[in-house]
């Protein structure tokens, strides 16, 4: 890759403050086996003028599904369960699914059951409640992350709603990953959370990861704000979540996170410590979305798939894309957080702001200060 710039980092985080469209803002970037860059400006909390910060903790959102989905393909490594099983082989409750059928409430049966592939690539057919379809509609009011005390409930209350697709035949962003933490649970023995402390976190040194953070911690928590046109920044209220899950919840540190990415980058191991199998790894990072697999949601550009926990970019990045590198494995939290490991270019970086809604522009900008 052409010579990192330092400098062009640094005034392109310090231009998302200074525009006012983010509080504060921090990058990390790893390259050739060294830190090249850290930077953190802006304030993590207005209101009690604290500073963006080498230690400040941010809500990572999404960017908890790539660590459930790793902690599944350790299981995968040490024989437990087949990707091309049934997911019913092992949580009952998907046995017999049915599929919306039209948008007045009408149902059929799937065609073919959900394989545990599928809540990997997010081709399972489980949604969210991000759009307006019959399937979208029945999640919403079931609320089944409100309504559910564990892991355990809330995957039967998922598993009675209708799905949005026939499972394996698009691509649509769900609650495919917090099945994934289900699936953990019941292939280990454990609870989901205990689990992921005792065969990831701790392994790898990411000491202040979590779902819950000790008392003495919580002043390091960054607020969440929303940048309404014309308006002061709109502070949001803290989320709490009833249960650990693997699709978000997960506050950590900028320095736990590149620990994470770094294993990825090292095929599965960090300092002496493995993971997951370098074949394991280069699986996860390799897209498993059939090309004519379609609708994709809202990932629509043609160079980029998706594998077992994270997406990949599989063709050079047009003029109009953020840039990226092919064989990159990238993903991003709901607060705008992303991180990306790039095998070509022996590079990992992780970004953390937490604005609201999810701010791509943002991520344009970084990519092109990093790769210039």
């Amino acid at each position: 890759m052409p010579g990192l710039s330092p400098q062009r980092i640094e005034r392109a985080l310090k231009l998302m403050v200074s525009d006012g469209r983010a509080a504060g803002v921090s990058a990390v970037v790893w390259q050739g086996g060294a830190e090249r860059y850290f930077g953190a400006f802006g304030q993590s909390d207005v209101e009690a003028r604290r500073p963006m910060a080498r230690d400040t903790l941010a809500r990572i959102w999404s960017m908890t599904k790539p660590v459930a989905s790793v902690a599944l393909m350790r299981l995968w490594d040490e024989g437990r369960f087949r990707l091309d099983d049934p997911l019913s082989t092992y949580l009952p409750e998907f046995k017999s699914m049915r599929v919306a059928a039209d948008e007045r409430g009408g149902e059929r049966p799937a065609q073919r059951p959900i394989l545990v592939r599928d809540i990997l690539r997010h081709t399972s057919g489980l949604t969210y409640d991000m759009e307006d379809s019959a399937a979208d509609r029945a999640f919403r009011a079931a609320q089944p992350f409100e309504k559910s005390p564990d892991l355990a409930s809330f995957s039967r209350a998922v598993a009675a709603l209708p799905l949005r697709h026939e499972p394996g035949t698009a691509w649509h962003y769900g609650t495919s990953t917090d099945i994934v933490a289900r699936l953990v649970e019941v292939l280990s023995g454990e609870p989901f959370d205990v689990h992921v402390r005792q065969r990831i976190l701790q392994p790898l040194g990411m000491k202040e990861t979590d779902w819950v953070q000790p008392a003495d911690r919580r002043s390091r928590l960054a607020a969440t704000y929303r940048f309404p046109a014309g308006e002061k920044p709109q502070r949001e209220a803290d989320m709490s979540f009833a249960f650990a899950t693997g699709g978000a919840g997960l506050i950590a540190p900028m320095d736990d996170y590149l620990r994470f990415a770094r294993m990825l980058l090292g095929e599965g191991a960090l300092e002496g410590v493995r993971v997951l199998r370098p074949t394991t790894v280069r699986l996860m990072m390799t897209d498993q979305l059939d090309p004519a697999l379609a609708p994709r949601h809202f990932m629509r550009s043609a160079g980029v798939g998706f594998g077992l926990g994270g997406s990949v970019r599989i063709a050079p990045a047009l003029a109009t894309e953020p840039p990226g590198v092919v064989g990159e494995f990238s993903w991003g939290g709901a607060a705008s957080t992303l991180f990306w490991v790039d095998p070509a270019n022996q590079l990992a970086v992780v970004f953390f702001v937490q604005k609201m809604p999810f701010d791509e522009q943002l991520h344009l900008e970084l990519r092109r200060a990093i790769y210039g």
